[in-house]
């Protein structure tokens, strides 16, 4: 396993995929795959299929990223590193918006901590809620950067469905007007909600964005701007889902 893992970490540099984001990607994937533990009897060929599986998507996921460089200003410059595997968690509420065929249905992922311990929390558009997920080991050692403060949307659009993405989409939860007309990107608290419509609004700025059509600004005054969008992409319902700035 090891020689595999240079073997590949070398072709990896000399084909000079140097992004540090799917650099701890493929450790995070390697990290878990490969632990002794693991190694025995015909679960060892399951993880191993699983392996290969979490490291061919992350690699698509990585080309989809320099695809995303050469369209400027599309996807956001805010802090943002997410990948998850539901295939482990099995989360009913965060696969209802990464199936294909649930165009319109968002999921709203944030973080929080209680007595020293990571939950994963995640909510949908049309008000489904699931417990709090405790993080494994790998994945609170993984320090996911869930946007500016907290929180990111994840889902189908109902538009722009053909592009390389097939419509996915994450975006920021913080209004992103509210953040630039009072220059807070330290603690920013301008959470837009969403509506089983697809429709986010800011209790703050009462600006509406539309989530089905990449975040565009329904109202508001002249140089105000859509939501900030990441580059997202998923593998199915009870797969991967990985979400990054550009």
């Amino acid at each position: 396993m090891k020689s595999e893992e240079s073997a590949f970490a070398g072709k990896v540099k000399s084909e000079e995929w140097k992004s540090e984001e799917y650099l701890h990607i493929l450790q995070q994937g390697w990290g878990r795959w490969s632990h002794p533990n693991n190694l025995g009897g015909s679960k060892f060929f399951t993880l191993h299929s699983s392996l290969f599986t979490f490291l061919l998507f992350t690699f698509l996921l990585f080309t989809l990223l320099l695809v995303s460089c050469s369209a400027e200003q599309e996807f956001s410059t805010w802090p943002c590193r997410f990948s998850y595997n539901n295939q482990i968690h099995n989360n009913a509420v965060l696969a209802s918006a990464m199936n294909s065929s649930s165009r319109g249905m968002f999921c709203l992922i944030t973080e929080s901590t209680r007595a020293g311990v990571k939950y994963l929390n995640f909510q949908t558009s049309d008000g489904q809620v699931s417990d709090p997920i405790p993080e494994s080991a790998e994945e609170s050692q993984a320090q996911f950067v869930l946007g500016l403060n907290n929180g990111i949307i994840i889902g189908y659009q109902t538009l722009n469905t053909d592009g390389a993405y097939g419509g996915f989409i994450g975006y920021d939860v913080q209004c992103p007007n509210c953040v630039r007309n009072e220059n807070n990107t330290t603690n920013p608290n301008y959470r837009i909600t969403m509506s089983n419509t697809g429709i986010a609004t800011c209790p703050k700025c009462d600006r509406k964005y539309d989530m089905n059509n990449n975040g565009i600004l329904q109202n508001g005054s002249e140089g105000d701007s859509g939501l900030e969008k990441y580059v997202a992409a998923t593998s199915g319902p009870f797969g991967i889902v990985s979400v990054f700035r550009r």
